[in-house]
């Protein structure tokens, strides 16, 4: 009997594992991210696992696993001496990045004026409810992957004028400047303030007031990238001043 209770148990046992594993992982993924986009590793400083490990409460598997999302992410590169260590973010770059971004929208707000047509209420009255549900469900944590929910709303706005190559080069654009764009998420305000600012664009453009529209893009855009530069100018003096050891 003993022996028979003992394999029944087990199976259960090993079922969970996986669903653990991947619940440290997932801890040691989004805390290692956050305090990378933070700076609080410094310049050139090997990762250390073991360190990490102690420092998240972990064993080194999971930060193992954690700094190779990192690196597929672009917010870590190898290290000389082996293991990894943090990227510096482009501050030029991101900024000719954000140009291009806001030329593209902007010409995706005025392309259907232009072609006697209008934007495609089947994608944008659903992405108006989606964003309305935002405003109403409690509000999400902050989360730097909250980025990704925010590239699909200005994809989709993007895709309801209706140029797919336009839309094409955007998701590009996207996927460059994702790094830096997602130091916007880490503050509750900054999450609270992209749902209202989405939810008064696209109600706009539901309204057919593109003029309004093109104003509202352009504040949205502008004050995004303001908070960006902001935090990752910080991020990158508390790396040069020696962040947090690991």
């Amino acid at each position: 009997m003993t022996t028979s209770r003992t394999r029944a148990v087990r199976p259960k046992e090993r079922a969970q594992e996986p669903d653990q594993t991947g619940s440290r992982s997932d801890h040691a993924y989004r805390t290692l991210k956050t305090r990378v986009l933070t700076g609080e590793f410094p310049i050139n400083v090997r990762l250390g696992e073991e360190r990490l490990a102690a420092m998240i409460g972990v064993s080194r598997t999971p930060i193992r696993e954690a700094l190779k999302r990192l690196q597929a992410e672009g917010l870590v590169a190898n290290h000389p001496d082996g293991g990894y260590q943090p990227i510096v973010p482009d501050v030029t770059v991101m900024r000719h990045l954000y140009e291009v971004r806001a030329g593209l929208e902007l010409q995706a707000l005025q392309r259907p004026g232009r072609m006697g047509t209008r934007h495609d209420p089947a994608i944008i009255e659903p992405l108006r409810d989606q964003w309305r549900q935002l405003s109403i469900d409690p509000l999400p944590p902050p989360d730097p992957n909250f980025v990704l929910l925010d590239e699909s709303f200005h994809v989709a706005l993007a895709t309801a004028a209706g140029n797919d190559v336009a839309v094409d080069v955007l998701r590009q654009i996207n996927e460059r400047i994702r790094l830096v764009r997602m130091h916007d998420f880490l503050i509750h305000q900054r999450i609270e303030a992209t749902i209202a600012e989405h939810l008064n664009l696209v109600e706009l453009v539901l309204s057919g007031d593109i003029v309004a529209a093109e104003a509202a893009f352009t504040q949205h855009l502008g004050d995004s990238m303001a908070v960006v530069e902001e935090r990752v100018r910080g991020a990158i003096v508390r790396m040069l001043t020696g962040g947090r050891t690991t």
